[in-house]
């Protein structure tokens, strides 16, 4: 049938979208992009637009798979503003401790590369970090942080959540990225004692559960 596309353009989105993912936008060159989609150069053009116009469909489609996880970790209830932290650090172990996808996270390494980036490329990482952020602030305050150590907390945990991908890319094990979120899931329960309620990693349900049990992913080592 005339007009109708003879691949699955989704899936050439998300094999896209991991090639942004593990190079980065200045590296995810044209032939890093046919080579990682199976499309040339016409396909790809034709489908998705420049390469700015296939970072931003990416990094849409990256938010829609990955930010209804951290809504939905952070929902509650929480019995504490530490819970809040374990839980959502917990989405960020997860994610890294995935072997089908490349280590890190792309709106960190986007975010990395801001000055590559077009105006509207630039918009969209900064409105995905911000929204991250507001989400943080709000579960922090139904657990009880008052407005100015919600607003310190979203702000500490935003930054823990990009360090971890940081060292996840720079092979650093799960045993240690557990460990910085644990210590970053503490800090609530240093300022109020006794509300330092948060989950253990042994059932996996807070830092250090599930992302313990695929270390050898963190063996591996990919260029870029």
């Amino acid at each position: 049938m005339a007009g109708r596309k003879q691949f699955d353009v989704d899936e050439a989105l998300r094999r896209a979208m991991h090639v942004f993912w593990r190079w980065g936008y200045s590296e995810a060159s044209i032939d890093r992009l046919t080579e990682g989609t199976g499309l040339g150069r016409s396909s790809l053009y034709g489908t998705f637009g420049d390469k700015s116009a296939l970072f931003r469909k990416s990094l849409q489609r990256y938010a829609q798979t990955y930010h209804p996880l951290y809504v939905q970790a952070l929902s509650g209830p929480h019995p504490s503003p530490s819970a809040v932290v374990a839980a959502y650090l917990q989405v960020t172990l997860n994610r890294i401790a995935d072997p089908t996808v490349p280590d890190g996270c792309l709106l960190t390494v986007s975010a990395t590369q801001f000055p590559a980036l077009d105006a509207e490329g630039r918009a969209m990482v900064r409105a995905m970090i911000d929204d991250l952020r507001a989400m943080l602030e709000q579960a922090l305050l139904a657990a009880g942080a008052d407005d100015q150590e919600a607003a310190e907390l979203a702000l500490c945990t935003l930054a823990t959540n990009k360090s971890l991908a940081v060292l996840s890319r720079a092979g650093f094990s799960s045993e240690d990225l557990a460990t910085v979120a644990t210590a970053a899931a503490r800090i609530p329960g240093r300022r109020h004692p006794g509300m330092n309620r948060t989950p253990t990693g042994d059932a996996g349900t807070g830092p250090a559960g599930p992302a313990r049990a695929k270390d050898t992913r963190f063996r591996r080592r990919r260029s870029g």
